[in-house]
């Protein structure tokens, strides 16, 4: 229940976000929203917390990828 609760909360900071005026500043702040609801979603949903190894596996593959993403928007 607490996982669906932090998911709703980390939706609704998302959207309140995109209303600010200027959002491609913010790309950072939503990709680290999106890895937490990523994280969230593996961790709890896919039941990844009982299994270390993979959990630190696709936490890291999520992590490289928004980092990269990140990256890209900074870039840009």
């Amino acid at each position: 229940m607490r996982a669906w609760f932090w998911l709703g909360a980390l939706s609704l900071a998302g959207a309140l976000i995109t209303r600010a005026p200027d959002v491609t500043g913010l790309a950072v702040v939503i990709l680290g929203l999106a890895f937490a609801k990523a994280r969230l979603i593996l961790h709890h949903y896919l039941g990844l917390a009982g299994a270390p190894s993979w959990r630190r596996g696709f936490d890291m593959v999520v992590a490289g990828f928004c980092l990269l993403l990140a990256a890209l928007a900074l870039l840009a």
